[in-house]
């Protein structure tokens, strides 16, 4: 009987064709699967800077004062799931230090809660599952995975549409590098209010529908190039009141020339995004190369150790048949 190949040639060649079918499979299937948007985030952002705000105690517009707006990102888990999207819940606050820390958020200047639901993949908006507001873009609290070179459509929320982001080139945020981008906003009518008409310059009349105007002096974002985490934010938002049909601002409701991501903010939003990336890197470059490189060894390693069974075998075949029985 014929023995031509040994258990050991045999269990490196199996090794060695399982680690490159493992190999295969983590970079072309797996991995692009792991870039999916998260549906247990539990983040929170905070940005500070000086600016202008309307008091209403005093009936007056107050300069130079510290603002803070914080945003808090938390991921409907069970909904997500069941949807398979990705739905986040975020509540913002706009602060002043006379409203830090709050109580009762209704407490803050402004205070919003909204419900996102996006498409996990894609990072596109999904019109479903209790979705507030109705948005539309390419990116709002993200940017999609594996950032591009290019223009980008920004959904702003107080615009109630989207803003073209120009791409700017890189910039390093705590030693991280990032795409960064940028865009402003003119002004723009964004609804009406009701207020006494001395407020925008027409005394005589008890109440008018004023007109709520917004813009923005300078948005500036700093994304991570693989996950798209925003690892830098700056805005510069101004809301104001006119008389109807008005074409100047009569009165500053919320302004600031540059509020932005604290360092603190700074610094989780990149160790976040380190982290993300890391995973990404693993599952699809360092374990893919080293399973194939490794593969392909063991499956050498197999191969010729089973050509020279086979050789010697049939070298020491012609022996046998001239042996006597």
């Amino acid at each position: 009987m014929r023995r031509t190949a040994s258990p050991l040639s045999l269990v490196l060649l199996g090794a060695g064709t399982f680690l490159l079918v493992l190999a295969a499979m983590l970079a072309w299937y797996v991995e692009p699967r792991a870039q999916r948007t998260p549906i247990d985030t539990d983040v929170t952002t905070v940005f500070a800077g000086q600016g202008s705000y309307f008091d209403t105690k005093k009936v007056k517009t107050v300069k130079g004062t510290p603002l803070t707006i914080t945003r808090k990102v938390r991921g409907d888990v069970a909904d997500s799931e069941k949807s398979g999207r990705a739905i986040w819940d975020v509540a913002t606050s706009v602060d002043t230090d006379a409203s830090l820390p709050a109580a009762d958020p209704h407490d803050a200047l402004q205070w919003t809660l909204e419900r996102w639901v996006t498409d996990r993949k894609t990072n596109r908006p999904v019109h479903c599952c209790e979705e507030s507001p109705y948005f539309e873009g390419e990116a709002y609290l993200k940017f999609p995975f594996g950032v591009e070179k290019r223009s980008y459509s920004w959904w702003d929320n107080t615009l109630g549409g989207t803003v073209q982001l120009a791409y700017q080139g890189t910039k390093k945020i705590q030693g991280h590098e990032g795409y960064r981008f940028t865009a402003k906003v003119d002004a723009v009518k964004t609804g009406t209010r009701q207020v006494p008409g001395m407020l925008v310059g027409q005394p005589a009349r008890g109440q008018v529908l004023a007109e709520e105007w917004y813009a923005n002096h300078g948005i500036e974002l700093v994304a991570d190039q693989r996950t798209g985490r925003i690892l830098f934010a700056a805005i510069g938002p101004r809301k104001t009141l006119r008389a109807p049909g008005g074409d100047t601002d009569e009165v500053v409701l919320l302004e600031s020339e540059r509020i932005a991501f604290t360092k603190d903010t700074q610094k989780k939003q990149v160790e976040l995004a380190a982290a993300d990336g890391r995973r990404l890197v693993l599952v699809g470059l360092t374990v893919p190369v080293g399973a194939g490189v490794l593969g392909l060894l063991l499956a050498a390693a197999g191969t010729v150790l089973v050509v020279r069974g086979r050789r010697k075998d049939d070298e020491a075949a012609p022996a046998a048949e001239l042996s006597p029985s």
